[in-house]
């Protein structure tokens, strides 16, 4: 599966210290199925050189109905599990926002979102088609002053480079997973990060870390060449 890894490079010069995606809130979506697994995650993290997370569970109308007040429940008991087990990282919870007619209502009542930063706010839509709403969502958001930050852009069918440039003409931020440049998901979504980073159109890396098989392969991925020229951007992860 990680046919691109070579183990004779070194581990990037500037790693990566902060995290921005990842879906460690136990029983929230399809992450973490409990704080054993969120510890033994966020362990593998650590060693990799991570000093703070932000974790983002999916916010999906027809799936996972997730609220604030949820989230930073799970956020607190997280943290307790945390200083209970003597493992010492900043921890924060945005949400990963499925952008439908829901999301895109909740921009229009300028109802209040979870972001992180300077109020970066991550998205996401269908792996299908663009949605319908795409653009002008964008521009009611950015209106109020979020800064969208498109996940996972390598992994939807239907982005081309010319989609990727009017997004990011638009303001719109990119986060590409780290494991999509190792080829997890396919070979087409493998070639679009890696076009992405040779545009250098990549302003966020992030893990996108389900569970612990997943935060092995991060780990494994250290050594991957085009990680570390992914690496070598002008990253916003360490801004943070």
């Amino acid at each position: 599966m990680f046919s691109l890894f070579n183990k004779k490079t070194e581990v990037p010069k500037i790693p990566l210290k902060v995290d921005i995606h990842s879906h460690l809130l136990a029983g929230l979506d399809d992450g973490v199925k409990s704080l054993e697994e969120a510890i033994a995650v966020i362990n593998d993290l650590v060693e990799m050189g991570f000093e703070k997370l932000v974790t983002t569970p999916h916010v999906m109308n027809d799936t996972y109905r997730n609220e604030p007040t949820g989230i930073k429940k799970g956020l607190k008991e997280l943290e307790l599990e945390l200083a209970n087990n003597g493992i010492n990282i900043e921890l924060q919870a945005a949400a990963e926002y499925y952008l439908d007619e829901f999301l895109y209502a909740r921009i229009i009542n300028k109802e209040s979102l979870l972001t992180f930063g300077d109020k970066y706010l991550l998205f996401e839509t269908n792996f299908i088609s663009e949605p319908l709403q795409m653009k002008e969502f964008i521009f009611q958001a950015s209106s109020q002053g979020y800064r969208l930050v498109l996940a996972h852009p390598e992994r939807y069918g239907y982005m081309t480079m010319e989609k990727a440039e009017d997004l990011r003409n638009r303001g719109v931020f990119f986060q590409v997973n780290s494991l999509s440049i190792g080829g997890m998901y396919s070979k087409s979504v493998q070639k679009m990060a890696l076009q992405l980073i040779d545009k250098g159109w990549v302003d966020f890396l992030g893990s996108d870390c389900h569970n612990p098989v997943q935060s092995k392969m991060l780990k494994a991925l250290q050594k991957n060449k085009h990680y570390q020229r992914a690496c070598s951007l002008s990253l916003l992860n360490n801004t943070l």
